[in-house]
């Protein structure tokens, strides 16, 4: 018998109906979101940023000095990081910020340091990155985070940020509910950030293997590129402001953000950051990959995953949110419109779905907006640079207001 041709395009209306329905529930997200970033979270995280760029540009070594500074320039993933606190309580946003920029500066400078040339690449690259670990550990004592460093005294900057973090996450209800899973996540960052540097790839992938989820399908960088991100670390400081967290919400968000979502964060970075690793010669995770194609293939396959991982969340439109600012932020640069990177830019972009495209736009905007301020202050006489880095010189490092003051 043959279906009944009313009643199946009565299904196809009501799937309609339903795509249409979830656009506009998840549009509506997209702009509360929006709304809360940039009224609530951005303030913040500027006002942050300035006073630690008024804390590194106290550091004496002039070497150290130039780092910490050219860490904090890079403000896209610190910016990228205090996103999550656009879904935390509004009383609670303040401490959030605080953590998620105090741990993002931390990591942004442990990279910068480990890049430096050092008899041990790989070991200074464990020490410095240890400093995450202990930031997510209130009450643990400090390591010599420069045993294997050329420079050894930034004046206490590193074990500040450290310091910040932790004392943010000790003000947070449930930090003792993702504690576990957050310094899991801080470990495959220490783990990866220091394998990555040793020219032997077999030790790298080796570790990559035996971490990759049985079943998952993915390459060993694919594994890796994951353990490099810091989202999943983010996800959980942001969870732990609410007052309860169940441990199964907590593991589910943790399988969600390692692999998946984690391994398409670190993969659209090393997309945009092809050239710059060509010309240095840093291992490049894109670079393991055999063809422009394959990449696009399989990076379209992971964004999928990603988008299916987070919408199987609770508050999964939230996660989805995240997901395509993350991706939004990475496509709407120059280097994703380049002839390599545009094929995987247009496979993330249509596996992600329909928040792909407004965020891009988003990005895309702001961009356009930064670059008519630099144009028009390089313009006037006497312009200088920056000039948010006059920061009294007695005040403590602070890189968020305190509770309560949101």
């Amino acid at each position: 018998m043959e279906p009944d041709r009313s009643v199946m395009e009565g299904h196809r209306r009501g799937d309609r109906a339903h795509r249409l329905a979830e656009r506009v529930v998840l549009a509506a997200v997209f702009v509360a979101a929006a709304l809360s970033y940039w009224l609530t979270v951005f303030p913040l995280v500027a006002l942050a940023l300035r006073r630690l760029r008024g804390r590194a540009e106290r550091i004496a070594d002039p070497r150290l000095r130039e780092l910490a500074l050219a860490a904090l320039a890079k403000r896209g993933n610190i910016e990228g990081a205090a996103a999550f606190a656009a879904f935390v309580p509004l009383r609670r946003r303040s401490t959030v910020i605080c953590a998620l920029v105090a741990f993002q500066s931390a990591y942004n400078y442990a990279d910068m340091l480990a890049e430096q040339p050092c008899a041990d690449p790989t070991g200074n690259a464990r020490r410095l990155h240890e400093a995450l670990l202990v930031a997510l550990e209130p009450g643990a004592p400090h390591r010599d985070y420069y045993s294997d460093h050329p420079q050894r005294d930034d004046d206490g900057y590193l074990s500040e940020l450290v310091d910040t973090c932790r004392g943010a996450l000790h003000r947070l209800p449930s930090y003792a509910a993702v504690a576990e899973p957050a310094r899991r996540a801080a470990a495959r960052i220490v783990e990866f950030q220091s394998l990555s540097l040793d020219p032997e790839r077999d030790v790298l992938a080796h570790w990559a293997r035996a971490d990759t989820p049985a079943g998952s399908g993915l390459q060993w960088w694919e594994t890796a590129a994951s353990g490099g991100s810091s989202m999943g670390v983010h996800v959980l400081i942001a969870a732990a402001a609410r007052r309860v967290v169940d441990p199964a919400q907590g593991a589910a968000v943790e399988h969600a953000y390692f692999p998946w979502i984690g391994t398409l964060h670190s993969l659209l970075d090393s997309l945009v950051d092809r050239d710059e690793d060509a010309g240095s010669g840093q291992f490049s995770l894109l670079g393991c990959y055999a063809s422009t194609q394959d990449a696009a293939g399989r990076m379209g396959w992971i964004a999928a995953q990603a988008a299916r991982s987070a919408r199987a969340l609770p508050r999964g439109r939230r996660h989805l949110v995240i997901l395509g600012g993350m991706a939004g932020y990475y496509l709407a640069g120059p280097e994703a419109s380049a002839p390599g990177a545009q094929p995987i830019a247009s496979a993330v972009m249509q596996a992600i779905g329909p928040l792909a495209g407004p965020t891009l736009l988003v990005f895309r905007i702001r961009r356009l907006a930064e670059w008519v301020t630099r144009s028009r202050g390089r313009g006037r006489p006497g312009a200088v640079k920056d000039t948010s880095i006059s920061v009294a010189k007695d005040k403590p490092l602070v890189v968020g207001p305190r509770e309560g003051s949101s």
